[in-house]
């Protein structure tokens, strides 16, 4: 009987033992949880509460092929940070710089890399996406892929129809747009024919190059990769499509960076610019510039 006794409350005390231990881990478990789940609600609030203390307007100009994106970024920030205002105008690249010099604005936005005289006067580049620049055509063209020489024939004015490209007996009638604009100024410079160009009609955006190009029977012109849509034919230049993949291989030849300009670099900003920014190197800034049909810099 004693030795019975002995072996049940010996079990008992295991038991109790164990019971305790895996009390004791829950307790732990659940003291984790809710120490995490403290954290978690007190960063989240505390990103709140500096998204809600900031507050004031930021100004931007500049290039009109640029208008997708910053929209696009324009209405996340704004959500993200109720308190400030981001207004934006569509003057183009060259117009953009020179209200950045002149104070103006607090950025200046430029499809284009800087001239060497923009930067001397204390613009700072800021690549914040790169573009592609394609050539479209109207949808009844027969010719949609060029060689470098004859884009660079047809825009100089030696090349005057279609049929001595191996089309229909047209007149190629060159659309472009007008003088300060970006997608002009890598267009040309990429194509080494600034200023040598004949155009037909110059156009003042994006859009209305390609309304343009798409009415038009003949025409031909060049847009941001991002605003293609199947009113016109996207060309290829040297056999080579426009796309994502081919600019960032390097094998399409018409690409160019989208710059927002600042008078100094970023860190030396007002918070507010400085904020822009950091939104755009974000993980939601940088999936709204892929968003658009962008590719990020790298």
């Amino acid at each position: 009987m004693k030795n019975n006794l002995v072996k049940k409350l010996a079990v008992g005390m295991t038991a109790l033992m164990i019971c305790t231990s895996f009390a004791g881990c829950g307790s732990t478990d659940s003291a984790a949880s809710d120490d995490t789940s403290s954290e978690t609600t007190e960063t989240t609030e505390t990103e709140t509460e500096e998204s809600d203390d900031l507050s004031g307007n930021i100004s931007l100009a500049g290039s009109t092929s640029m208008e997708k994106l910053c929209e696009a970024l324009s209405e996340g920030f704004m959500a993200k940070y109720p308190g400030i205002n981001v207004s934006v105008e569509y003057t183009g690249s060259s117009a953009g710089i020179e209200s950045l010099s002149a104070g103006s604005v607090d950025i200046g936005n430029a499809s284009r890399n800087l001239k060497d005289e923009e930067k001397t006067g204390g613009a700072t580049e800021n690549i914040v996406a790169i573009d592609g620049i394609a050539l479209i055509t109207d949808t009844e063209n027969t010719v949609t892929n060029l060689t470098t020489e004859q884009l660079v024939s047809i825009y100089t004015g030696e090349t005057t129809n279609w049929s001595e490209l191996g089309g229909a007996d047209e007149a190629i009638v060159v659309i472009g747009r007008e003088a300060g604009s970006g997608t002009r100024g890598a267009f040309e410079e990429l194509l080494e024919i600034e200023d040598a160009c004949t155009y037909a009609q110059e156009l003042d955006s994006t859009g209305a190059v390609l309304a343009k190009v798409a009415s038009t029977p003949g025409a031909i012109g060049y847009v941001s990769l991002d605003a293609i849509d199947d009113t016109v034919t996207s060309m290829s230049l040297n056999d080579v499509a426009a796309t994502e993949d081919t600019i960032k291989a390097g094998d399409y030849q018409l690409s160019r960076p989208f710059v927002m300009a600042t008078m100094g670099e970023v860190t030396e900003q007002s918070e507010l610019v400085q904020t822009w920014f950091d939104y755009i190197n974000s993980e939601e800034g940088q999936q709204i510039v892929s968003g658009v049909g962008l590719i990020l810099p790298e």
